[in-house]
């Protein structure tokens, strides 16, 4: 059945233009001043954004689900304007062809977006690096230390993987904190009884995260790798990265909302509600403006959310040592780049090379744009409409978000999975029709 989406502005990572967009069997086939055929969607005085790619989503499926599931995480993205996502559980970690094979049969129809899966390298299957990239996984994660119950990577350990991702013509992702700086730190709180959710800073330290970062960038250059590095939190590290850039090394620097929303200081008044790591960084004004200086420099990559949430309950145990990292960021991440760019911190153009057309570039997706031949995936978006945060609205199943009581400008009405419509004014259909993604040459 034709769909003819008629009087929207499409945004495109190129700019913005007045057209109607032409649907037909899940694909993109007219773009232009159109004559409404089959069904009408009346798009006027709407955004028309190619659907967002999140390649940084943890939704504990299979696995310990009272965090999150894939039904639910995923109507979440939904909801927000998210179509694709690449997930990777720390739980239930996919570590060889046999694990990936068994997630892939376990998730039929259990998604509402198409997705990618990551693998996890863990010391003792690194050979099994090529394999998996041979059968379809999106990328690779790796640690620097030992976190999420995840070991972390030592040095010869790091060379050998990266080794095989560039054989392989693969993609990692890594999360840099010195493994040295991390336990040292976290003996010397320990022994003097710290307690108190201020210790996130000293035990997660920038220092670890440069220093990991500068070794990683290194063992990049020299291998010959293709690597994002997680979550970067402060211009420091995108200085370290930059002169890496220069050397030639393939280094994509990922951001994540938190580390420009969320101050430094917040984990004294929220506790655990702001534990994730590295911990955001923002000290003052000057500081959150050089990182959106960065955004419009083009430092950063991409965004993603990082998604990897814990209900209420989880996050208030009595020790703060042993609450869970991680925030939840699928219902957010879409409203709060609209907001920043409507606010003027970028354009919406930029929100879109940045949340979908770079990451599925980054990681060889076909998805992220509005083109004749492409998936109609699709995202409606009213710049008048405003949200303001609750609690109540957040669809994950951790039940809350760092944002609530902010109102966000620019509501996402409608989301289009193919041209099919997945989620309407902020709920999902659940229809579960996502399909597994593997990455294209």
């Amino acid at each position: 059945m034709l769909t003819t989406i008629k009087g929207g502005t499409l945004v495109s990572a190129a700019g913005e233009r007045r057209c109607d967009l032409s649907i037909d069997d899940g694909r993109i086939v007219a773009i232009g001043d159109l004559e409404p055929d089959g069904v009408l969607v009346d798009a006027t005085d709407l955004l028309v954004l190619p659907g967002m790619i999140d390649t940084h989503v943890h939704l504990m499926d299979p696995g310990d689900t009272t965090r999150e599931d894939f039904v639910t995480g995923t109507s979440a993205a939904a909801a927000r304007g998210v179509t694709t996502i690449v997930e990777h559980t720390h739980s239930s970690p996919v570590r060889s062809v046999a694990d990936l094979d068994e997630k892939r049969s376990h998730l039929e129809r259990r998604s509402n977006v198409d997705f990618g899966l990551a693998a996890h390298v863990w010391p003792d299957h690194i050979g099994e690096i090529e394999s998996l990239a041979e059968h379809g996984v999106t990328l690779f994660k790796i640690f620097t230390c030992d976190t999420h119950g995840v070991p972390g990577l030592n040095s010869t350990e790091m060379a050998d993987a990266m080794a095989a991702i560039a054989r392989s013509a693969s993609r990692c992702l890594i999360h840099n904190e010195d493994q040295a700086l991390t336990l040292e730190a976290e003996r010397r709180l320990r022994d003097v009884g710290r307690v108190d959710p201020g210790l996130l800073i000293e035990w997660r330290s920038r220092e670890a995260e440069l220093a990991a970062i500068a070794s990683t960038a290194a063992l990049v250059l020299e291998t010959g790798a293709s690597a994002t590095f997680a979550h970067v939190s402060c211009p420091p590290a995108l200085d370290v990265i930059d002169e890496y850039r220069r050397q030639g090394a393939d280094i994509a620097a990922e951001a994540c909302p938190q580390y420009f929303a969320l101050d430094e200081t917040e984990i004294n008044g929220w506790g655990a509600l702001r534990k994730f790591t590295p911990p955001a960084r923002i000290r003052n004004e000057n500081e959150r403006s050089a990182m959106w200086a960065a955004v419009r420099a083009r430092r950063f990559s991409h965004f993603s959310t990082d998604h990897a949430p814990s209900t209420l309950d989880q996050k208030s145990g009595p020790d703060f040592w042993d609450a869970p990292f991680g925030l939840p960021g699928l219902d957010t991440t879409l409203p709060f780049l609209i907001d920043s760019a409507l606010a003027g911190r970028m354009t919406l153009s930029e929100v879109v090379r940045l949340y979908a057309t770079a990451p599925a570039a980054r990681y060889r997706l076909p998805k992220g744009v509005l083109e004749i031949g492409a998936d109609a995936d699709l995202v409606l978006v009213d710049p008048e409409g405003e949200w303001s945060v609750t609690n109540d609205d957040i669809i994950s199943k951790a039940g809350w978000s760092p944002y609530s009581g902010r109102t966000f400008l620019g509501r996402v009405v409608a989301t289009f999975l193919r041209g099919e419509e997945i989620a309407t004014d902020g709920q999902c259909h659940d229809l579960r029709t996502g399909r597994f993604l593997s990455p294209v040459d």
